[in-house]
């Protein structure tokens, strides 16, 4: 197993520090977030240290967005929020401050002021057909 002795979720895993652990299986363990968005705010973690969406393989991703869907719906039949947020981020550039891969699992509340999401700004139709060729070469090439 992968594990990284500088990593706090790779330290969570081992024991080596606690958390408010919520549900684990062979591959994925999922607890609360101390700093949460919202009220039942959760994490779900590879048990493996991989650092983002780039590195994790195929099966670590889906094992974890398994946990993550098992955990939203704990959470909906817990706390019947209006909506149910996963979120995902990669890099420093995209807010991730802990580098392992991990799906926050935030409940939502109409009118909750959370900024998870962005306006509906149409975008210039040429430009993205265009990139949408371009990113579909390489998808090809893969």
């Amino acid at each position: 197993m992968t594990h990284d002795p500088d990593c706090i979720f790779c330290r969570i895993v081992a024991g080596e520090l606690p958390c408010f652990e919520i549900y684990q299986d062979d591959d994925t363990l999922a607890f609360m977030d101390i700093n949460p968005a919202n009220t039942g705010h959760a994490l779900a973690i590879p048990k493996q240290h991989w650092q983002d969406l780039h590195t994790t393989p195929d099966e670590q991703l889906a094992a974890t967005i398994a946990t993550a869907k098992r955990v939203a719906g704990a959470l909906q039949a817990e706390l019947s929020p209006d909506g149910i947020n996963l979120a995902q981020a990669n890099g420093k550039g995209a807010a991730q401050s802990v580098m392992h891969f991990h799906m926050h699992i935030v409940p939502r509340r109409l009118g909750d002021e959370l900024k998870l999401n962005w306006g509906m700004n149409p975008g210039d139709m040429d430009a993205i057909g265009e990139l949408a060729k371009r990113i579909a070469v390489r998808l090809a090439e893969t």
